[in-house]
């Protein structure tokens, strides 16, 4: 289920929203390593909540695409290399994008409203989690018929949640807001009565 087999094209062309976010994100990543882009992208995107609090409220979007180094660019992009094509391909490109950026926002609403106003972050982390928080509605909707993802994803889940407060310098209000969001938003789009009538639709050309 999580292992991606394809080529650069064939990766590109059947999950277009995921390779689109990606490619976003290390092209921002690559500009960041150019000192007076780098100064520019921080000072005017990261999350900074004093100044969301005089009204700057695009950061709560903007931070969503910019990383503090290479290896936490490396893990997010990594992962939603890994996860999101599944996602992509069982909700759909709508959806998906949906959940990945909700799952991001309310992430980062949550950094803003139960962390300092002096807090700063940045990040994919919490679209991530989103995703995870998706698959675990797609793991309750089919505890019954489909044991096996639940014993793929759940571990996945927990082990995330569990390094989150592990680590140092982790957002943990932003991964598990994205968390519990992409798990809503999941109960509602992954249905199995609503993916039965989506792909109804679209064998009927719809």
């Amino acid at each position: 289920m999580f292992s991606r087999t394809e080529n650069f094209k064939q990766y590109t062309t059947y999950y277009p929203v995921v390779s689109t976010l990606i490619a976003v994100n290390l092209i921002l990543y690559v500009l960041t390593l150019l000192p007076g882009i780098r100064t520019i992208l921080w000072e005017n995107g990261i999350q900074v909540n004093y100044l969301i609090l005089t009204g700057e409220w695009w950061r709560i979007f903007s931070a969503m695409f910019l990383h503090a180094g290479f290896m936490h660019v490396l893990f997010n992009m990594f992962s939603l290399y890994l996860f999101g094509p599944e996602l992509e391909k069982i909700a759909g490109k709508a959806r998906f994008t949906t959940i990945y950026l909700t799952a991001g926002i309310v992430g980062n609403v949550a950094t803003y409203l139960f962390y300092d106003i002096g807090y700063t972050s940045l990040g994919a982390s919490g679209a991530v989690f989103g995703i995870f928080g998706a698959f675990g509605a797609l793991v309750y909707y089919t505890r019954r018929t489909m044991p096996m993802l639940r014993k793929l994803i759940l571990p996945i889940i927990i082990i995330s949640v569990i390094m989150t407060f592990l680590q140092s310098n982790v957002n943990v209000f932003a991964h598990l807001g994205g968390l519990v969001s992409g798990f809503l938003l999941g109960l509602v789009y992954l249905h199995p009565k609503r993916i039965l009538s989506w792909r109804k639709q679209r064998m009927a050309g719809k």
